[in-house]
């Protein structure tokens, strides 16, 4: 017998091919909402589509061809600079959804909840820093966007211990370590409202490497495995860009990330 009700995998997969920026953060908040109020089966009756949908008129780059920005002095540089955190945060919408839909068969309710609070999140940051480009008078897709970390969710689409090292353990972990600098800076210029934003943005993604430290090393546990060689062992396999410094120390050890983890392979 079904219930009737729609699966936990039907509605991720619709919010992950929402292309439009607005429509997205409602359909990730309101699939957290709905799984937190017991509205949708814990049922995977459909696949996670290979690529999310983005806004149409969205440029992708290779990282390595995108436009060089300056120090944040002038108004080109700071729209520069929030629009650049608000892709990071619009693809993190997408990479904690595909986290729950592609993995949370065989990773558990407990899992799936976390990830989509991890989404709804991210879909809060993103509503903030677009507000921010509207006051500059820009908006998001103003400007071109590095494909790079949906490049990391489609190299560890496998197995889930390499989207946890990869994703939250490294290019989660890697805004502890730069947002603390960008906050000062703009705090430097006065502009307490953006100071506030990325604040916020910083002591939630404490929790989001938490959350994925902990079921990493549940799952290396499960293998039987040194969760700190496996994570070293799969960084080294999927991340090609070499983990660089300075590193935001007690910001990682919060998230569940010691030194002993990335000293040594930096």
């Amino acid at each position: 017998m079904t219930s009737g009700r729609r699966s936990i995998a039907a509605a991720i997969r619709a919010a992950l091919l929402t292309g439009d920026p607005t429509a997205k953060v409602f359909a990730a908040r309101q699939v957290a909402r709905d799984w937190r109020l017991g509205r949708l089966d814990f049922t995977f009756d459909v696949e996670m589509p290979a690529r999310p949908a983005w806004p149409g008129n969205l440029e992708l780059l290779p990282p390595g061809r995108m436009p060089k920005r300056g120090k944040m002095g002038s108004e080109r540089n700071r729209i520069a600079l929030w629009h650049a955190l608000a892709h990071i945060e619009f693809v993190a919408i997408d990479l904690a959804l595909d986290m729950a839909g592609r993995f949370g068969d065989s990773m558990g309710q407990a899992f799936v909840s976390e990830f989509l609070s991890v989404a709804a999140d991210e879909a809060m940051h993103f509503a903030l820093l677009a507000r921010k480009l509207d006051s500059l008078g820009s908006c998001y897709g103003a400007l071109p966007a590095h494909d790079g970390l949906w490049s990391a969710a489609r190299d560890t689409s496998h197995d889930v211990a390499a989207r946890l090292a990869i994703v939250p353990m490294v290019l989660e972990a890697r805004g502890l370590d730069v947002t603390p600098a960008t906050l000062d800076r703009v705090r430097v210029q006065g502009d307490e409202n953006g100071a506030k934003i990325l604040k916020r943005i910083l002591d939630d993604e404490i929790r989001h490497v938490a959350i994925g430290s902990k079921h990493f090393h549940a799952v290396a546990a499960r293998r039987g495995e040194n969760a700190r060689e496996l994570w070293r062992k799969l960084v080294e396999t999927h991340f090609s860009g070499g983990l660089k410094g300075p590193f935001n120390d007690s910001a990682r050890l919060a998230g569940g990330l010691p030194r002993s983890y990335y000293a040594a392979i930096a």
